[in-house]
């Protein structure tokens, strides 16, 4: 892994490296997004873009590649040529959960990806229509959902997402049919929501801040260990009377495997002093996530420690993608 010491290692013994860190980025450099325009990935992603085009003078274009659950953007980013001119927002689902998802993966995050830092977290909201379901608190909604014959529908951006494994998780904690219903997106859960053609959704928090703003959508928990801070008044799901449920989404920008070290190491510096920056830090909790920052090995170790849980929740869901 490359740390501080090693880049300045390399900048030294190798004169060419030391000119590209200084010259980077000279030309546009493309963002990949592996989902769709208006989720919290893409909106989270071009605020980060916006700022890097700022600061360094180079366009960040972004390149939304949705499908297969972020494996189609994330393997457009992985097969990249490793020059630093490619990057992008990848969710836990390519570094974590895909690879026990999925029957065959067409990247091996492991050998093919290079974390850059920790780009966000957020923690998940338990949300309901406001218009078409009772439930004030998620105990009311509990006891609703087990009255339902037919069972309830939780909708998801897609299969083994953290809304579609949260929501099965959920659903096989507290004994309740639930039914999960794939969408592309939040652009498209939300109105199916709004209308309660959903019973409930485990989406990210990002996505559902503004419609709970709004009061178009009720939220009764947060999956994160704390309340959330510009929703104060949301219990959390120990709160809620449902221990040991955290589920948080989170997001490391990556280049492809190989990219050279001291362009590693600007990117990550610039990535870090925009982050650190109180109104940054304030505009994504704004937005619905945290900003945060790390080295790319930090990253390594997040991925290493939650492997295994997030695999026993691909068990639970039963979830399976050829």
């Amino acid at each position: 892994m490359i740390t501080r010491r090693t880049a300045l290692a390399a900048t030294l013994a190798a004169p060419g490296l030391a000119l590209a860190q200084s010259q980077w980025p000279d030309r546009p450099v493309r963002v990949i997004v592996p989902w769709p325009p208006g989720g919290s990935t893409d909106v989270l992603a071009r605020i980060l873009a916006d700022e890097m085009s700022r600061r360094l003078g180079q366009p960040f274009l972004i390149e939304n590649r949705p499908g297969a659950g972020g494996n189609i953007g994330a393997d457009a980013v992985a097969k990249a040529t490793p020059d630093g001119y490619t990057m992008g927002p990848l969710t836990l689902g390519a570094w974590t959960i895909n690879q026990f998802l999925f029957e065959r993966m067409p990247f091996n995050a492991d050998r093919e990806l290079q974390p850059i830092m920790m780009h966000w977290t957020l923690p998940n909201v338990f949300a309901v229509s406001a218009q078409h379901n009772p439930a004030q608190t998620l105990q009311e909604f509990i006891t609703w959902a087990r009255a339902q014959r037919r069972g309830v529908s939780f909708g998801s951006p897609g299969v083994g997402t953290t809304a579609h494994l949260g929501g099965s998780w959920f659903s096989q904690r507290l004994n309740i049919d639930g039914q999960h219903v794939p969408f592309r997106g939040a652009a498209q859960i939300l109105p199916a929501l709004f209308s309660g053609d959903l019973n409930f959704e485990i989406g990210n928090l990002a996505s559902y801040v503004p419609v709970i703003q709004e009061g178009r959508v009720r939220a009764l928990a947060v999956t994160g260990a704390e309340r959330w801070p510009t929703l104060p008044n949301i219990p959390t799901m120990a709160e809620a009377g449902v221990p040991d449920f955290v589920v948080e989404s989170w997001c490391a920008m990556a280049f492809p495997a190989g990219v050279p070290a001291p362009i590693l190491a600007r990117a990550n510096a610039v990535m870090r002093a925009i982050q650190e920056e109180p109104a940054m830090q304030d505009r994504f909790l704004r937005a619905g996530a945290r900003a945060v920052t790390s080295t790319p090995e930090q990253v390594w170790e997040r991925v290493r420690a939650e492997r295994p849980r997030w695999q026993e929740m691909v068990r639970i869901s039963g979830a399976r993608m050829e």
